[in-house]
């Protein structure tokens, strides 16, 4: 049984920080299908359209038919546990420095047998022969155990398969290999940049309530705290407010400088939002302030606090984990009514893909949040459905929790997702006519 994640003992200062050492990432282009359906959450597989054969580990063809129709679909998650095995030595480096690792083999549902990283609390019950035991009260699990699959991102980004177990269990995100696997924020150090706001303040208080050790709260006006719910926010025992200012780089280094070498997780949820596109305002000034926050301000959080948590990226259970961005799903394609704050997104998107490939070698996550409209001042005028922002808070804590790297949260976001996929010239005309909903 897994047991619960309890605080480390202070760091001894003189002794070496470990370097991130990242598990084999090296993926052909059709195994690289498996590791995009990873980063969304979704468990998918490649299916032959002609013999309807389940392949694994992908391939060009399929292995009963050889027909090259091959398409990814979303896969039944479970499985029976056939065999298990502790390894106890590698000559990987990244494995090396976490023994004992677990294995299972797997047969699953959809039809292959599969080998998979298997979380603790799936366990064998040693058989007698050739006859198998029946599991007695309180066993995990017998030979032929039932588990639950997962696809999941290891510390290179690169999709593997783990068991986990049928049925939640006590500590069950505790898991050392599970939590090399996600990045739950229990116990870890956390930057919120912007408490001013309902949605930053929302993400304070479900960081909260998900253990966070420590949250810091950016707020760049201090003068304006009165009435803006920074009090509230401040009377959670973890909760410490930090001067932030992202359009000042000295404000950004002087923070890093105090706090960088102890954030484990960084959300970056300072905005500007305006209304109007291009022909509906004189001037410049609304589009520069977008973009100074929410472009300029990211690449100014990121130059500062990005080296600090690849530093720390291997910094035991607790060590420097995740960055999320907080974009929106006008970044995928432009919504006039708010033309320049979409176009800012899009940038910001852009930079948020750039930062993702350069934190990726050690092992840091960044997540990327694509809201649909926000139930805010500035979406005050859309029609429902709008996104609460406690509903956002909670979608970027499970996708910290599940160790995702893209997440759409909301009716509306989903529903764009799915008409960007389909065609984004389509999608760029709906939305031109003012189609925000289908």
């Amino acid at each position: 049984m897994t047991m619960p994640l309890m605080r480390p003992a202070r760091k001894n200062p003189v002794k070496r920080t470990r370097q991130m050492n990242v598990p084999p990432w090296a993926r052909g282009r059709v195994a690289l299908s498996l590791t995009a359906a990873a980063a969304e959450g979704r468990f998918e597989l490649q299916q032959c359209e002609d013999c309807g054969a389940v392949p694994y580990p992908p391939r060009e063809a399929c292995h009963c038919c050889t027909s090259p129709r091959l398409t990814w679909r979303v896969q039944p998650t479970g499985g029976q546990l056939l065999a298990l095995t502790t390894l106890h030595h590698s000559n990987d480096l990244f494995f090396r420095e976490r023994l004992p690792w677990r294995l299972g083999l797997v047969q699953l549902d959809a039809g292959p047998t599969v080998v998979a990283h298997l979380h603790g609390d799936v366990q064998l019950k040693p058989s007698h022969g050739d006859v198998q035991m029946e599991p007695s009260h309180g066993d995990l699990g017998a030979p032929g155990t039932r588990v639950q699959m997962s696809v999941r991102l290891d510390r290179a980004g690169r999709a593997v398969l783990i068991a986990l177990p049928e049925q939640e269990t006590p500590n069950m995100a505790d898991d050392p290999m599970l939590r090399e696997m996600t990045c739950d924020p229990k116990l870890r150090k956390v930057l919120v940049t912007d408490g001013m706001t309902p949605v930053g303040q929302a993400l304070v208080r479900a960081f909260a309530k998900a253990g966070a050790d420590i949250v810091w709260v950016g707020h760049a006006e201090p003068w304006k705290r009165h009435g803006s719910g920074l009090d509230d926010i401040t009377a959670l025992p973890c909760v410490t407010l930090v001067p932030l200012d992202l359009t000042n780089a000295r404000s950004v280094e002087a923070l890093a400088g105090e706090i960088g070498g102890k954030v484990d997780i960084v959300v970056n949820n300072a905005e500007v939002h305006r209304t109007f596109g291009i022909g509906a305002r004189r001037g410049t000034d609304a589009a520069r302030a977008e973009m100074d926050i929410n472009y300029f301000g990211a690449l100014r959080l990121a130059q500062a606090f990005g080296p600090a948590l690849i530093g720390r990226s291997a910094d035991g259970l607790l060590s420097a984990c995740a960055w999320v961005n907080l974009l929106s799903i006008y970044a995928l394609a432009n919504f006039p009514p708010h033309g320049t704050y979409s176009a800012s997104k899009a940038a910001a998107h852009s930079l948020a893909q750039c930062q993702r490939a350069e934190l990726r070698p050690a092992g840091v996550r960044v997540l990327n949040v694509f809201p649909g409209p926000i139930d805010d001042e500035w979406n005050q005028n859309l029609p429902p459905p709008k996104l609460a922002p406690e509903a956002l808070a909670a979608a970027v804590v499970k996708a910290l929790r599940d160790g995702v790297e893209d997440v759409y949260p909301g009716d509306v976001a989903q529903e764009w997702l799915e008409r960007w996929r389909d065609d984004p010239r389509v999608l760029e005309r709906e939305l031109a006519a003012g189609g925000v909903q289908a």
